[in-house]
């Protein structure tokens, strides 16, 4: 009797330890079921930074970034980057002085997995005299399997960006510019005075491609300090969707930090302090 209780445990021990391993084979598969990489570039109009972020299912191999030129003749700039434990990754690419062609340039992403894997993707960034235009893309190759137990949540979108703001000398309104990936939800836009007052508040809707603006009017008892001006644009709580610029005002007028026309007057009166320097030496010359 005590013989058929032993020989019932061991069958009963042997059936436990053959789920465990099966459920170890399920799950090994089901994880190399997750291949890929997303990587997503973003810049603002008129800088001279590319950001570039994205994940990938593996952590063990550095991701290679190579940017080349419009004509594809020329690659400007070359670098790796080691992935954080989570598989995520980032790099700021300035534009360069080699960066002579305008037009779109190629970031190529490669990361090799194994010897026989490579993960490669592409976007591709608009640079025009050494600023890049407004971007925000995402390519993504990343696949997971439904039965994965660890599954890799990667975030397809960018977010809410501001344009730099383009101002006018002495002009009593400025235009806010941007783009969200949400162009269902809108906007709110809040301009903050240097003592922190709130001074205006405004909602705009962006459009069907993501672009929005609105324009801020300048001027009255609300506005009469002077200042860099913090103007804001969100769209929820998440950090994503929310990013904000300055713009400076001075009697109730946007002032460029030093824009064409102030450099103008500079010069016209230099030139017109050497022109009376010279003339007043010659004038005083002997003329015997």
């Amino acid at each position: 009797m005590n013989f058929k209780r032993s020989t019932t445990s061991i069958a009963i021990a042997i059936m436990v330890l053959s789920l465990i391993s099966m459920t170890s084979i399920q799950q090994d598969v089901f994880a190399q079921k997750s291949e890929g990489m997303s990587v997503t570039a973003t810049a603002d109009k008129g800088s001279d930074t590319i950001t570039v972020t994205g994940k990938t299912v593996s952590d063990l191999t550095d991701v290679t970034f190579r940017v080349t030129s419009p004509s594809g003749n020329n690659v400007v700039a070359v670098w790796q980057v080691s992935p954080d434990d989570n598989g995520e990754f980032m790099v700021k690419c300035i534009v360069g002085p080699t960066w002579t062609e305008n037009g779109f340039y190629e970031i190529k992403v490669m990361q090799s997995v194994t010897a026989s894997s490579l993960y490669t993707l592409k976007v591709l960034v608009e640079v025009n005299n050494g600023m890049t235009e407004r971007t925000s893309i995402t390519e993504s190759n990343l696949q997971t399997g439904i039965l994965d137990l660890n599954p890799i949540n990667v975030a397809k979108d960018a977010g809410l960006l501001l344009d730099d703001i383009i101002i006018e000398y002495g002009s009593t309104m400025f235009e806010v510019t941007g783009i969200t990936d949400r162009v269902s939800e809108a906007i709110t836009l809040t301009v903050i005075a240097p003592n922190g007052n709130v001074v205006s508040i405004a909602q705009v809707v962006a459009l069907l491609d993501g672009e929005f603006t609105s324009v801020i009017n300048v001027g009255g008892s609300m506005w009469k300090q002077d200042g860099f001006y913090t103007v804001k644009a969100y769209q929820n709580d998440n950090p994503k969707y929310s990013d904000s610029k300055q713009v400076d005002i001075k009697d109730g007028v946007v002032i460029p930090e030093f824009g064409t026309i102030a450099a103008m007057i500079l010069a016209v009166a230099i030139i017109s302090i050497i022109a009376i320097s010279t003339k007043s030496r010659l004038s005083i010359i002997s003329r015997y």
